[in-house]
């Protein structure tokens, strides 16, 4: 005889799920009810997950800060880098090249931003000090009739309110390290990555995937290389936000006689990489510096000029340049730059947008199943998006 067979034993999340759902009170919960806290208990497996990664990346902060700077600035040579491999440049001679060309560019900007501090400092700040004691009498016996005491109480709130602002941003900001030696083995982690991924970053990625089930490999490979497409657009396009910008306000303070012009051109420059956010702080320092400096008319003109540029390079130049009309959604993009400046300070704010996007196109072409159908997201999906230009067809 054949013994009957065994019936198959159940996980114990199918005896718990058999116990707490299929108890004698479920008919009783409303649906609605049962229905919330299905979601429920996913959505804080979901946050409970997400809280973890975040915890571990802060743990290695000093390894993941450069491996994100690395991969930025791998994002942005990545245009120029490939240009050259396509005109049949040697892979080494092309490494050099972006990284010494970067380093300069960077190096110069900076060398050119210190001399003309250094060369202006003592004119801009006997101004800001006239200028400050000038407006103190203008509040004492202008019409608001302010006593010293209340310019004096307000000055220190709005002061402390700047430290600890600046403090929560700063200290995102050296979370690389406090010491020298932690920033310049940060600095040369950064730099050894970015040779890395230039050098073999196929190879790097083959194995990545290979961490993966064999069945996931193709959408997880498909999906990666959007999301890296993306970055590498966000990257450019930042690039030619922040050249525009810094040319067209660093030129407007130099013709309007607004000292430190080269230094503010630089702070711009460096601004545009967080998108919205550092606009608006480059640009409120550029028309603060001409209001103590050259007086309310020519603060209102360097206004207009920070202005004119931001829209004409929005509205104009990106889209002949480029050849596409670059699409974000406002609201998302602030959320995730201040979210990012919350968590992390200045990275955070730096880095937010890129990940963002990179986790957008990823997660939507997984939802979407597009290594099978080819179908990409949809711009309107997108917290960043390029939509081709129509190009005007010409009739023979």
């Amino acid at each position: 005889m054949t013994e009957p067979d065994e019936k198959p034993r159940g996980s114990f999340f199918d005896a718990l799920r058999q116990r707490t759902v299929s108890s004698d009170t479920t008919h009783s919960v409303p649906r609605g009810v049962r229905i919330a806290a299905a979601y429920s208990w996913r959505f804080l497996l979901i946050a409970a997950a997400v809280g973890v990664a975040i915890w571990i990346i802060i743990q290695l902060k000093l390894l993941v800060i450069p491996l994100l700077i690395a991969i930025l600035i791998a994002a942005l040579v990545w245009p120029a880098f490939t240009w050259m491999l396509r005109h049949r440049w040697p892979r080494w001679l092309a490494i050099v090249a972006s990284v010494l060309g970067t380093v300069a560019i960077v190096g110069g900007l900076l060398w050119l931003a210190i001399w003309q501090i250094t060369r202006e400092w003592g004119s801009v700040r006997d101004r800001t000090v006239g200028a400050i004691e000038g407006l103190r009498t203008y509040l004492i016996d202008g019409p608001l009739h302010l006593t010293a005491d209340q310019i004096d109480g307000m000055l220190r709130q709005g002061l402390g309110m700047l430290e600890q602002q600046a403090s929560l941003l700063w200290s995102g900001a050296l979370a690389i390290g406090s010491t020298v030696g932690h920033v310049a083995t940060g600095l040369l982690l950064t730099i050894f990555i970015l040779l890395c991924v230039l050098a073999d970053g196929g190879g790097i990625w083959k194995w990545v995937i290979r961490l993966f089930p064999k069945a996931a490999r193709p959408a997880v490979d498909g999906a990666g290389k959007s999301g890296w497409l993306t970055v590498v657009t966000y990257a450019r396009t930042q690039l030619l936000v922040a050249t525009i910008d810094a040319i067209g306000i660093g030129l407007g303070a130099f013709l309007l006689g607004v000292p430190l012009a080269i230094p503010v051109g630089v702070l711009v420059f460096l601004g545009a990489f967080i998108p919205f956010v550092g606009a608006v702080v480059t640009g409120a320092l550029a028309v603060f510096l001409a209001l103590v400096y050259n007086g309310p008319w020519i603060a209102l003109w360097m206004l207009v000029v920070v202005l004119g540029v931001q829209q004409i390079e929005g509205h104009i130049l990106q889209p002949i340049l480029m050849g596409t009309a670059v699409k974000v959604h406002p609201l998302a993009v602030v959320l995730v730059v201040a979210g990012g400046a919350m968590i992390a300070g200045i990275p955070g704010a730096l880095f937010a947008v890129p990940l963002a996007a990179f986790v957008n196109v990823f997660v939507l072409y997984l939802s979407r199943r597009a290594w099978e159908t080819g179908r990409p997201p949809e711009p309107d999906e997108l917290i960043w998006s390029t939509v081709p230009r129509e190009r005007r067809r010409t009739t023979r």
